[in-house]
């Protein structure tokens, strides 16, 4: 996977080979707003990963600690995507209880459905008297 021209490759580019976001604008966003972290700090888009480096990648939800094992400039397939990187132990136990969260409805509000039209008459009237 790793041929001479791979030796150095921009971030974004090995974020969006790695399968993490669909387009390298993406990646690039993601790395700008602060969603990725090497070794802890915040980085650039054309920072350039290192085999056996630690990155820590969130995406919608999930945040994904992962260690780069391979660099490639190039998308292919999700099987060889995989490739490029592997999961810590830590960061799969802590999104699946995150997601056990979720599905429980542990992390939202539990909620009757929508508002009924007093229900609605009562929270206009609520916003008025108190000016919000």
């Amino acid at each position: 996977m790793s041929d001479k021209e791979d030796d150095k490759v921009r971030l974004d580019k090995w974020l969006w080979a790695a399968r993490f976001y669909k387009t390298r604008a993406l990646a690039k966003a993601a790395i700008e707003g602060g969603k990725v972290h090497c070794r802890g700090e915040r980085c650039k888009p054309s920072k350039e990963p290192k085999i056996g480096e630690e990155l820590t990648v969130r995406c919608g939800f999930d945040e994904r600690t992962v260690v780069v094992r391979a660099l490639s400039a190039v998308r292919r397939g999700a099987p060889e995507a995989q490739g490029l990187y592997e999961e810590t132990a830590e960061s799969i136990e802590r999104r699946e209880q995150a997601a056990a969260m979720r599905k429980a409805g542990a992390l939202g509000l539990d909620t009757d459905g929508r508002p009924s039209k007093k229900q609605r008459r009562q929270l206009h009237d609520f916003r008025e008297r108190h000016d919000w």
